[in-house]
């Protein structure tokens, strides 16, 4: 079975290729979904976030995430502390995960693949990309975000041009049936390599 990484800049709609894939019967792990689920379920997580930001980082059981976003976007060196803890545990439930599947290939959905240079992980690796004011404009639609807290997040990521020259395939995600067409060809290009 192959692993193939899709990515894309925050607001590229990386989420809604995943799901246009999962429509086409490939099992797809959402890596953000799933940490946000470890950090709230795994006591050993939960402990170490705790050490790290203090009992401000839980809301009762459930991770302060707006508390933590503040903490972490504008200090590289925090979130760089608080992806160590996190990464390692959502690479090992994904690979646990991916084990269960009986597909010639699945994709795990994860925003930073070349900011971690993890892209040697992946038999394929896929980009969806979107000009910047449209993935702004998304953004503050969905996220109740300021312009301001969206371009902070973005300086966490590498620009479009740069993860382009990494990527084996690319999606420009700005009219959806564009994009679904583009997803079924590279389904069956994806499929003829396995």
């Amino acid at each position: 079975m192959k692993i193939v990484g899709l990515t894309g800049g925050i607001g590229s709609g990386k989420s809604t290729v995943g799901e246009l894939f999962k429509a086409l019967g490939v099992p797809v792990y959402n890596s953000d979904e799933r940490a946000k689920f470890l950090m709230n379920t795994s006591k050993k997580l939960k402990s170490r976030i705790i050490q790290l930001f203090g009992e401000m980082a839980y809301d009762d059981t459930e991770l302060n995430r707006a508390f933590i976003a503040k903490k972490v976007f504008n200090d590289t060196e925090l979130l760089a502390r608080l992806n160590a803890i996190v990464h390692p545990a959502v690479r090992k439930d994904f690979l646990k995960w991916a084990k269960q599947q009986e597909t010639p290939y699945v994709i795990q959905e994860t925003a930073l693949l070349f900011e971690n240079k993890l892209q040697d992980f992946y038999a394929k690796t896929i980009l969806v990309f979107a000009p910047l004011e449209l993935r702004i404009e998304r953004l503050l639609t969905r996220d109740n975000s300021t312009r301001e807290q969206i371009e902070a997040r973005m300086k966490n990521q590498l620009d479009d041009l740069a993860k382009l020259e990494l990527a084996d395939y690319s999606i420009e995600n700005i009219d959806l049936v564009r994009t679904k067409s583009k997803v079924k060809n590279l389904h069956q290009l994806i499929l003829a390599d396995c």
